[in-house]
Order: C-alpha cells, then sequence, then structure tokens
C-alpha cells in the first residue's frame, strides 16, 4: 500500500479521535441550539407589554392637542413647566418635554427626566415625532400625507445581473450573516488544524519516532501524508458546521424571525467556502511544518505559530472598513495575500461581487505559495528534522534552503 496514503490514514483518524477535535466539532452547534431554546423559553415567558407610559408636556405655542396616545405612550398635557416638574417629582409621569415658543423654527425640544440616561428612550422620540408633526399637519393635508411624514422611506434594494435580471445573489444585512458566520468558523478551523501539524510533528520529533519514521519514508511522503491527513479532517469538521448552519438559520428564522427569514445563500458561496479552507490549511499547514522542523521544541514551535495564525484575524480588524468601502485597495490586497486571502474573500462576498479576476488571482497566489512552500518544507525536514534542542538561525536555515 502507498506509504503516503498510510500516513494519511493513521493521521485522519488519529485527529477524528482526538477529544478537543469531537468537542470543537459539535460544541459549535451544539451552543447555537442551547442558544435558540433560550431564546425561545424567554420569548415564551415574556408576552408584550401593555403597559401605558406617561410622559408630560407643556406646548409653549399652542395647538398641540390632538394625537396623544401613540402606542403605548400616553402624553399629558400641562400648563406650565411648575406643574409637570410636580406631576414627574410625584412620579405621575415618567418624564416630560416642552414645546418652546421658537419650536417651528428650531425644532428643538426640551426634556426632562430624574433619571440619568444616555438619552431618552427611541419609542418616546418616535412617540414625540409623531405627535409634533401630525399635530403641525392636521388640517392642512390629508392623513396619508401626514402617514408619509411620519416613516417617508421603506427602501428595498434589488439587485440585478448584467442582463437586467434579477441576480440569486441579493446583498444587504441579511445575506451578509452567513458569509460572517462561516468566515469566523473558518478563521477558527484554519488555527486549529495548523496546530495539529504542529503539534503532530513536534512530538514525533521529541519523543524521536521521526527517526524510525524517515527509516521507511521519504519527507516528501510524511510531509504531504500528514498535510493530507489532517487537512481532510479539518474539512469534515467544516462540512458539520456547513451542513447544520441552514438548519440552525431555519429554526432561528421560525424563532426570531426578522431579518434572518430573508437570507438567501447561493450555492456558489458554499463552494468557494470549501476550496477556500483546501488552500487556507495548505498554506498554514506548509508553514506549520516548516516552523516544527526548524524550532528545537514542541513549545517553542507552538509559541511562533501564534504568530503567523493571527493573519486569520486581521480581516475582522478591517471589518468596519469592508462595510463602507468593500472594494478598497486594502481589501483587494488581503483578498489576495494568501495568508488572508481565505477569510479576506469570504467575507468579502457578503457585501459585495467580488471581481473574478481577484478571485483567480487569490487562488493562483495560494497555489503558488502552497507549491513552493512544500518544496521548501521537504528541503528544511531533510536538513533539520532530526536536530533536537537546537535551533538554527536565519542565516543557517538559507544556507541550508541553498545547498539540501
Amino acid at each position: 500500500m502507498n506509504k503516503t496514503f498510510l500516513i494519511f490514514r493513521h493521521e485522519f483518524m488519529r485527529t477524528l479521535k482526538r477529544k478537543g477535535f469531537i468537542f470543537l466539532t459539535l460544541s459549535l452547534p451544539v451552543l447555537a441550539l442551547i442558544g435558540i431554546g433560550v431564546f425561545r423559553i424567554i420569548s415564551g415567558m415574556s408576552a408584550p407589554s401593555t403597559q401605558i407610559t406617561k410622559v408630560g408636556y407643556v406646548d409653549e405655542v399652542g395647538g398641540f392637542d390632538q394625537f396623544t396616545r401613540q402606542g403605548n405612550i400616553e402624553l399629558v398635557s400641562f400648563q406650565t413647566t411648575e406643574d409637570a416638574t410636580q406631576a414627574l417629582l410625584d412620579k405621575d409621569v415618567k418624564s416630560y418635554f416642552v414645546i418652546p415658543s421658537d419650536f417651528v423654527s428650531t425644532g428643538m425640544i426640551r426634556m426632562y427626566d430624574t433619571q440619568k440616561q444616555l438619552e431618552p428612550p427611541t419609542a418616546t422620540i418616535g412617540a414625540i415625532k409623531t405627535f409634533t408633526s401630525s399635530n403641525l399637519l392636521t388640517g392642512k393635508v390629508s392623513q396619508d400625507v401626514i402617514a408619509r411624514v411620519d416613516a417617508p422611506l421603506n427602501v428595498s434594494s434589488t439587485l440585478l445581473t448584467s442582463t437586467g435580471e434579477i441576480s440569486p445573489e441579493q446583498a444587504g444585512y441579511a445575506n451578509f450573516i452567513v458569509p460572517a458566520v462561516f468566515s469566523f468558523l473558518l478563521m477558527f478551523s484554519l488555527i486549529f488544524s495548523s496546530a495539529y501539524v504542529i503539534q503532530s510533528l513536534g512530538e514525533e520529533k521529541e519523543n524521536r519516532l521521526m527517526e524510525i519514521l524517515l527509516s521507511s519514508v521519504s519527507t516528501r511522503e510524511l510531509l504531504v501524508g500528514k498535510v493530507l491527513g489532517l487537512g481532510t479532517a479539518g474539512l469534515v469538521q467544516v462540512l458539520v458546521w456547513v451542513v447544520s448552519l441552514p438548519l440552525l438559520i431555519n429554526l432561528a428564522s421560525s424563532s426570531i424571525g426578522g431579518l434572518l427569514s430573508s437570507i438567501q445563500v447561493p450555492f456558489s458561496f458554499w463552494v468557494l467556502g470549501i476550496v477556500y479552507f483546501i488552500l487556507g490549511y495548505s498554506i498554514f499547514a506548509v508553514l506549520s511544518a516548516g516552523i516544527a522542523a526548524v524550532t528545537g521544541s514542541l513549545q517553542e514551535a507552538q509559541g511562533l505559530s501564534g504568530l503567523y495564525t493571527l493573519f486569520n484575524v486581521v480581516p475582522f480588524w478591517f471589518i468596519s472598513l469592508l462595510m463602507i468601502f468593500p472594494n478598497s485597495p486594502v481589501w483587494v490586497a488581503l483578498s489576495i495575500f494568501p495568508f488572508t486571502a481565505p477569510v479576506s474573500t469570504m467575507l468579502r462576498m457578503g457585501i459585495t461581487g467580488v471581481p473574478l479576476w481577484q478571485i483567480a488571482a487569490s487562488v493562483a497566489v495560494l497555489l503558488l505559495s502552497i507549491t513552493g512552500g512544500l518544496m521548501l518544507d521537504a528541503r528544511l525536514l531533510r536538513t533539520y528534522l532530526l536536530m533536537y534542542g537546537k535551533r538554527p538561525n536565519l542565516g543557517a536555515i538559507v544556507r541550508s534552503l541553498r545547498t539540501a
């Protein structure tokens, strides 16, 4: 049987049986199910509030005497600010506001409360806006116009293709949820998968099992078998999350509804997601193997791996820039740079249409980096994998790569 396949099968089955791997794979869907269940329980226990909140007001303009009932908020009129203040201190009203005589020209309203807060409640502000605009316009325009002034816009954006047809890949916050969640899971999966490469090579190097392995297999067979085995296990992990994600979204939509109910994820997104996981894992696995080869101990290798795996987190540092400028040069660069390309590209796909040339460029750069990294790793493994407790400096590594 092919030696590479034997190593692949051993690493794949060994990783699947790791308690940490099983826990991480199952914990995320289970935690999501628990969260949805808790939300349902809380929603069932808490009925919609029907309590009436009284808010006082002093009308210094005159004519603001209609539409005093706004949902669960009742507006109570007072003749003077002294009367309103006394009612507030007696807790007859929750707060009160004054409509000054120059309100029409300035639009300013003064609110008074006995509790410290950053700003008045949104419901109260909305009730005051509807109350003032309705009183200003009543008798002058129709009720339909008043309603439109209170709620002037309800924009629905539809994305069209180059042929003028409705695109299956619509934009919006709802359709950004799945790419964002997937990118977050992809980030974690790449970090943990590359850590398994470090751990596997580091342990075998420290306990001298590597000497036995290299007596019967070549460094290339060993490296390829480990990378493929651990990568396939990581792919299984991602597939479990991908399969459970639509189910979780459907359950959350039935419980929460609203934004989640309008989520649409095209099939091409999942295909590219799997492609970028494979390429992303491979580039980090190759780098991890090189680090494991040149470091003197497993602990040292794990410490260094924390530095380069931070590249997975970098796209989330610029998430605010992505929201505003999804096609900025920064994001184009992050989508092509091999260590940030997988997460960055998947995030951008939830915001905007990523040009085909950028996807092709990022895939090409990843493939070239992986190929070059495997060649360098094979040389490093042959030279340094049997060295224990000794870490070569950068100059020695460069000389070894030239002469190996």
